[in-house]
């Protein structure tokens, strides 16, 4: 493959030039690909703006600590695959050294990580198991050429072209967003917040009310004299909603404020202008419910409107995209629905968003969830684009009843994918039965194939998180849905006999049946 000479005394790996597949970006998402397809002996190359591992938490949150957990002490071992229940943040590894890397880089202070851990733990991921990136390589652009041997993607970067059959984006949901509200554009993003102490004693408005409009609004709750947050919408609460969307617990406390007036407000508005006025500004918002304009007069404001995905002129290329964050849609395999060939890693593969068919989405948009994403990805381009054959591990007609009571009762993939991924077990008459490992649910419904059974877990609107199987025979498909348990226990005998009695319309007999006595 033709690639260019590094100049002399750079020793980065990865020159351009032409390489069968291409990853942008070396955060998580950018990490955990990489790591999986070297296990799985796909030649790639990844390149990054950045000059070291982390992705986005090489700068934010801004007030250095993350949403997501790492339980110390838990109900599983550490670096077992049940412990992943409990550790939202180390990376998935083979070998059981670098797994749970997260747990021995915290302080202790607290089970959510700071982002400087957050950040070292990444470093770890990548000198532990020899992930390999041109760091300081800068996607600028793409475009596509036909050559002799097929279409190729080419990526312009600050170091030159890259050419690649298959070119896979992991480059977040990171890029500031400001909406064209007039007068926005002259206060600071979330992402150019000064330091707290800057705002001793000032009245603060902070349009937007998610995530990172009410970590500003904790983190400046001791120093503001007032602080007022509006956006259209009513606040979402995850703690209400029962999932990761809405405005997560350790960032309650200015709501509690604004519900016992203690100088912080919380409004349904949307922001109509911001103009300076001499050393001050006015905000002029329209409140949801009607009514005329209010005007607020504060001395500093800050955008927490979001981020969107960081695209450059991939939609020029063709991929569609929707929503507010911009996000690509995909496949079920994360590819570009509209441009083959293109496929996107980490939290952007939130733009996957399955089918959601009792309610709650999955955890896509988090790393907890993003990374058994990436590894699967991995194998669907190992078996799409290279030709190697996915994996089957045969499995015993007596197995399969405790194999899938294990799997909905402690798979992390299944708990923190919920509703997304399922854990498939085949019957086919040539090759037998077959764990067939994990695949998006939506794809198993779509695909078809010899007799099958996928087993998930689902949850609802009104909190309630129960297995959910999908049996395949004769060329139909049915949902059958299980009950919950009040501690997520589905090992009990009335779980066993449904997932039993499931198993045999496939003509599958468990174990239990074998042995039971004949009656006489």
């Amino acid at each position: 493959m033709a690639r260019g000479d590094p100049p002399a005394g750079d020793d980065r790996p990865f020159p351009p030039g032409e390489y069968p597949l291409v990853v942008v970006g070396s955060g998580p998402g950018g990490l955990q690909l990489s790591y999986a397809l070297r296990r799985l002996g796909v030649e790639h190359a990844v390149i990054s703006a950045d000059p070291a591992p982390g992705g986005m938490f090489r700068r934010w949150p801004f007030f250095q600590r993350l949403l997501s957990w790492t339980k110390p002490y838990a109900p599983a071992e550490h670096g077992t695959r049940a412990y992943e229940r409990y550790d939202w943040n180390s990376l998935l590894a083979e070998e059981a050294e670098n797994r749970a890397l997260m747990t021995g880089l915290m302080d202790g202070t607290s089970y959510f990580p700071s982002r400087p851990e957050m950040e070292l733990n990444l470093v770890a991921f990548a000198e532990r198991t020899g992930v390999k990136v041109r760091y300081g390589c800068r996607w600028e652009s793409t475009r596509r050429e036909t050559t002799d041997s097929g279409e190729r993607f080419v990526l312009e970067t600050s170091d030159g072209e890259y050419r690649c059959r298959v070119a896979v984006f992991a480059v977040g949901v990171a890029e500031p967003y400001v909406p064209p509200t007039p007068g926005l554009d002259l206060v600071p993003h979330y992402a150019d917040t000064r330091p707290a102490e800057t705002y001793a004693g000032k009245r603060i408005f902070i349009v937007g009310k998610q995530n990172s409009g009410f970590e500003l609004a904790s983190g400046l709750l001791p120093w503001a004299r007032s602080i007022v947050l509006a956006s259209p919408s009513p606040a979402k609460l995850s703690v209400v909603t029962r999932s990761l969307v809405g405005i997560r617990a350790r960032y309650l406390q200015p709501y509690e404020d604004h519900v016992l007036a203690g100088g912080v407000a919380v409004l349904e508005a949307s922001i109509d202008r911001i103009e300076p006025t001499g050393n001050t500004l006015r905000v002029t918002v329209r409140p949801s419910g009607g009514g005329e304009p209010v005007a607020f007069e504060v001395d500093e404001a800050i955008a927490a409107t979001g981020f969107v995905a960081p695209l450059r002129d991939l939609p020029a290329l063709g991929v569609a995209t929707f929503g507010s964050s911009r996000l690509p849609a995909q496949t079920p395999f994360w590819e570009s629905a509209t441009v083959p060939g293109i496929y996107f890693a980490g939290t952007i593969g939130q733009g996957a968003t399955g089918l959601r068919k009792h309610g709650m989405p999955a955890n896509s948009g988090a790393v907890h969830g993003a990374r058994y994403n990436a590894r699967l990805l991995a194998g669907h381009l190992a078996e799409k684009h290279f030709e190697m054959a996915r994996r089957r591990r045969p499995i015993a007609e007596t197995e399969v009843l405790p194999f899938l009571i294990e799997e909905i009762c402690r798979a992390p993939e299944l708990w923190h994918q919920r509703a997304y991924l399922a854990r498939v077990v085949s019957v086919d008459a040539a090759q037998g039965i077959a764990d067939e490992g994990f695949v998006p649910l939506a794809h198993f419904l779509d695909a078809g194939g010899p007799d099958a059974i996928a087993a998930t877990i689902e949850a609802d609107a009104e909190g309630g998180v129960y297995p959910v199987f999908y049996l395949r025979h004769a060329g139909k498909t049915e949902e059958r849905v299980l009950p919950g348990h009040p501690l997520h226990d589905f090992s009990s005998d009335e779980h066993r006999r449904a997932v039993a009695s499931l198993l045999s319309e496939l003509g599958l007999a468990p174990a239990e049946e074998r042995a039971a006595p004949a009656a006489s």
